[in-house]
């Protein structure tokens, strides 16, 4: 009797769709589960300004956005804060992303807001708010006082969530073994799952595990893995 023929590797289609954030599409785990549950139940009433920090890639902004879709919150980038006019702002919820970009004055004034009724200001960056360099005094004593939630280096559970919507976006369906090798082989970040993602769906070959070990070695100054 001869045996079955197997399917071949899925072909890909030159193809990136956009797939926008949606929080049933977010995976918790223990790197970002006290940073989700924080935000699930924020604002909450009592403390009307939170940070949210963490390494680049971890994820943070994708969750600070989550949150501000939750709650209609406006969101605010970096130094771009300043441009925005302050009476835009009253009494609605602020997502600032990039927070320490932000000039003095302006974190100053959204601090005031934030403690208007119907306001509140969640602050996003790699570090908390107690470190950030800043000259005026109120302002340093406001930032020292900030409650700050951490999310952690993305673990399997997380970065494996980062890998396949990567490869979503792109229409390809990875096999378990392609996501457990990349796993070990890459950096534990977003733009990382990210990266080798674009480099894999480059390749005109199927993204197997033997397609991504050559890419990886191509990409890599390092020893052949």
């Amino acid at each position: 009797m001869s045996a079955r023929r197997q399917p071949p590797p899925q072909m890909r289609l030159p193809l990136q769709a956009d797939r926008p954030a949606r929080a049933d599409d977010l995976v918790v785990s223990d790197a970002n589960r006290a940073a989700f549950d924080r935000l699930a139940a924020w604002p909450d009433g009592i403390a009307p300004i939170l940070a949210l920090s963490g390494p680049p890639g971890s994820g943070k902004s994708r969750l600070a956005a989550l949150w501000a879709e939750r709650v209609g919150a406006v969101a605010l980038l970096g130094a771009e804060a300043a441009l925005i006019d302050p009476l835009e702002l009253e009494g609605r919820p602020i997502l600032l992303d990039r927070a320490p970009d932000a000039d003095d004055e302006t974190l100053f004034h959204l601090f005031n807001l934030a403690r208007a009724p119907g306001g509140a200001l969640l602050l996003v960056a790699r570090s908390a708010p107690q470190g950030w360099d800043r000259a005026l005094p109120d302002l340093r004593s406001r930032l020292n006082a900030t409650p700050v939630v951490t999310i952690m280096t993305p673990d399997d559970a997380v970065l494996a969530a980062m890998l396949r919507a990567r490869f979503a976006e792109r229409s390809i369906t990875p096999s378990d073994d392609l996501i457990a090798y990349l796993l070990r082989r890459i950096d534990r970040s977003a733009q990382a799952a990210a990266d080798v993602v674009e480099r894999l769906s480059a390749d005109p070959r199927p993204a197997t595990r033997a397609t991504a070990r050559e890419v990886l070695e191509a990409a890599s100054d390092d020893p052949p893995l």
